[in-house]
């Protein structure tokens, strides 16, 4: 029985605009997405039918509602494959924290079901595969550092922006993506990223332009519900970073450093009051 092992990895957004709400119902975006090393283990055996999930995380559904069961479902199906599998998952990434957890296990699965099945199929093909799956596996099978539009399958690679340190801290908090979109107010929204000069400050690798305007619009939705969310950014301020946001539609916060000492200093401060608090690197 042949035997697969992936990482899959974190993602932030540096920069996160809602340009508008589509006929379809779902929201035009416009996102810089980063990859950083936090990540789970995903192993994956062959096994003769059906798929078991197993976790170490109990947050963690093992049925059809985790993404990596609708990732497996979605290839054995287009391909008529008649072999079961079976996925363990070491958690590290925490769970509805807009990291795209979900997303990134079920990109990994994607990847790791191309090679045990031998599909031969490219990363460009399993993206589009993915799209079917949730909005931010396309991205999470493309991987680093990318502009994504549209829902966010729409991807533009972007240069390497890797190895810059990164606080992720995650309340104990649960927001609903769902909820965060329906009371996005657009006429509420007073300040926009701007985007494409984030993206010149980054090729740049200017740091601090990057830090100083990272803006994340739900943000105006969240915060609102959750005032922890501001106290997390501003704890990190306090403690040097030279920039702080939401992720994704929350409730995770990170923060830009630039030296181990303030992001070693404002980890421990956080860890008094917070269980999820993890020093990264961008990839």
């Amino acid at each position: 029985m042949r035997e697969i092992v992936l990482d899959a990895y974190a993602k932030i957004n540096l920069a996160l605009d809602v340009i508008g709400k589509r006929n379809d119902g779902y929201h035009e975006l416009r996102m810089i997405m980063q990859q950083v090393n936090l990540k789970d283990k995903i192993t994956i055996k062959e096994r003769k039918k059906d798929i078991v999930i197993k976790c170490d995380n109990p947050l963690v559904p093992t049925d059809e509602s985790n993404l990596v069961y609708k990732a497996y479902e979605i290839l054995k199906n287009k391909f008529n494959i008649d072999k079961g599998i079976y996925i363990e998952i070491e958690k590290n990434i925490p769970v509805a924290a807009g990291l795209a957890g979900g997303s990134s296990n079920a990109a990994a699965v994607l990847k790791g079901l191309n090679k045990i099945w031998n599909l031969n199929l490219t990363d460009k093909e399993l993206m589009d595969i993915a799209v079917n799956i949730g909005a931010d596996v396309p991205y999470c099978i493309m991987g680093k550092t990318a502009l994504a539009e549209g829902i966010g399958e729409r991807l533009t690679k972007l240069p390497s922006f890797s190895d810059k340190l990164i606080l992720l801290t995650k309340p104990n908090i649960e927001v609903s993506t769902a909820y965060v979109y329906k009371n996005l107010n657009f006429k509420e929204i007073d300040k926009r990223p701007d985007v494409f000069s984030i993206i010149e400050a980054m090729n740049n690798n200017d740091l601090n332009f990057v830090a100083n305007n990272m803006i994340n619009v739900l943000e105006n939705v969240t915060t609102k519900e959750y005032s922890i969310i501001n106290e997390i950014k501003q704890t990190m301020v306090k403690y040097n970073a030279l920039g702080s946001l939401m992720s994704g539609s929350g409730p995770t916060v990170f923060g830009i450093f630039d030296n181990e000492k303030d992001i070693k200093e404002c980890r421990d401060k956080l860890k008094e009051k917070f269980k999820e608090v993890f020093i990264a690197k961008t990839l």
